[in-house]
């Protein structure tokens, strides 16, 4: 603002001495031009005087007798003045009396007497109008006119033509500060900025904010480095104009504990206006790792900038850290408990004989039960030992194996020792369908229908309903290869693989 004031005090100044200048100049052109007007009548009576000279040259033989005439003349008006009063100026005096009435120039006004008034009125048709001078004269009247003179006038339009500069020049640098009066303003106030964040779950009204990373040079030219908090929906930051570059300090806390992954991205932003949205130039993911596998050095993190900005107060901070502790601990534990059980089922469900090893399939497990004989296995369906699911034979390799009546061979697999391993049993989505409908003429059972669907879901792994496998894959006419084909095709993904040599 001072330099704005200095300006339009230099721009007054600059008007006031022009106005002066011009004034000097217009009084010396005054006196400039008197000066020349008279210089210019003398010239003329210089130029007539030359011009009767060359005329009385030429009317030379002429000049006797008109010097006579001219003696003659002169005697009769001496003796007629001195009858004549003579006048001060020595012109001749006409009485108004030997003037005709209509060419006096006086007339007696009404209420005035005798007292003389001068009728000023002029016919217009008794005034010569102005000409266009010719080329010879006005050659003549600019030699007329002094350099002196010329200078002046010129002086005078780039006098004019200067204080309407300046005060073009006034203008334009007043509007020129104001601009740049706004521009530093707006250089030293902060701007409200906002980012993308996406973090699943998190209420920065119940949990901590989001802790930002700025760092960069505002406006001034003045480094930054400082951690800044937005919520939820990327609000909070509010910077001086600059450019900077952003990123994601730590996680924040969630009410019921959660600790995001801290996303490693880092965004370059410039900040030129308040209000300004900048997600198209700086959004991050914060995503929800396992709460098993979060540590401690990381929810101590959180709470650190939880305590420092994020939440409300320290003692929010403090709430939030041991609902985190809280999660992980409870996530751990589950974790564990699950994995124990695991190992147990694992156990339950690992077989052995002398040749060869394996695990039921865990569709299986708690469904089925096992009953061995030597290098024979058999799985049957829970509580029934009449209903085998499949049988595991070894046999040494170049030997003949041929199934129990009503079974079918389903697969094999090579132990490379010198035995095979043959898997055999009913073809159950063929088998029940038939049955139920009566067309099996040596079926190996009756089923109840609970028992059916089951037995059909496990030897296919529920890839296709009961319902689905009676009416359109098998149906009344009895597709026996279509019904085997979903038999052997699962087993050989969930049991056959899990066959091996015995250590």
């Amino acid at each position: 603002m001072k330099d704005e004031t200095m300006g339009q005090e230099d721009a007054a100044q600059d008007a006031e001495a022009c106005a002066e200048a011009l004034e000097s100049l217009d009084q010396i052109a005054l006196d400039e031009l008197s000066f020349s007007d008279s210089a210019v009548d003398t010239q003329d009576e210089a130029h007539e005087g030359t011009e009767d000279e060359d005329s009385d040259a030429k009317d030379a033989p002429d000049e006797a007798e008109a010097e006579a005439e001219a003696e003659a003349e002169a005697e009769e008006d001496d003796s007629k003045g001195d009858d004549q009063p003579e006048s001060d100026t020595g012109e001749e005096t006409v009485l108004l009396d030997s003037l005709p009435a209509e060419d006096s120039l006086t007339r007696e006004l009404p209420g005035l007497g005798s007292a003389p008034a001068v009728d000023e009125t002029i016919a217009m048709g008794d005034i010569p109008l102005p000409s266009v001078p010719s080329a010879r004269e006005a050659e003549v009247r600019h030699r007329k006119m002094s350099p002196k003179r010329r200078n002046l006038m010129v002086a005078g339009v780039v006098a004019v033509a200067l204080v309407a500069g300046g005060a073009g020049y006034a203008a334009w640098n007043g509007y020129q500060q104001e601009q740049a009066a706004v521009v530093a303003a707006n250089a030293h106030t902060m701007m409200s900025v906002q980012i993308g964040v996406h973090a699943a779950g998190l209420d920065c009204s119940t949990g901590s904010k989001i802790p930002v990373q700025v760092s960069g040079q505002d406006s001034d030219g003045s480094s930054v480095s400082e951690t800044l908090y937005v919520d939820e929906h990327g609000r909070g930051i509010k910077l001086l104009p600059g450019d900077y570059t952003l990123s994601i300090a730590g996680s924040p806390i969630a009410a019921d504990g959660t600790i995001y992954t801290v996303p490693t991205t880092k965004a370059q932003v410039t900040v030129k206006n308040d209000g300004q949205d900048l997600r198209a130039q700086a959004t991050f993911m914060l995503k929800v790792p396992s709460a098993d596998t979060v540590t401690d050095d990381q929810i101590d993190a959180a709470a650190k900038y939880a305590e420092e900005g994020g939440a409300s107060s320290a003692a929010a901070a403090k709430i939030l850290q041991q609902a985190a502790i809280t999660r992980r601990d409870a996530a751990a534990n589950a974790v564990s408990a699950s994995e124990a059980q695991s190992a147990r089922d694992a156990d339950a469900r690992h077989k052995a004989t002398n040749l060869y090893q394996l695990d039921i399939p865990v569709e299986w497990y708690g469904k089925v039960a096992t009953w061995q004989n030597g290098n024979t296995l058999c799985i049957y369906l829970d509580g029934d030992t009449n209903t085998p699911l499949v049988t595991l034979v070894a046999v040494r390799d170049g030997e003949t194996f041929t199934p129990d009546d009503g079974d079918t061979v389903l697969g094999t697999v090579s132990l490379g020792n010198g035995y095979t391993v043959y898997a055999s049993g009913p073809v159950y989505p063929y088998v029940i369908p038939q049955t139920v409908n009566g067309h099996t003429q040596n079926p190996v059972s009756t089923y109840p229908m609970d028992t059916a669907i089951e037995l059909v879901e496990l030897t296919t792994g529920n890839r296709y309903t009961y319902s689905q496998i009676k009416n359109d894959l098998v149906g009344k006419d009895g597709k026996a290869d279509a019904a085997t084909k979903l038999e052997t095709d699962y087993l050989a993904q969930i049991l056959l693989p899990s066959i091996k040599a015995q250590d």
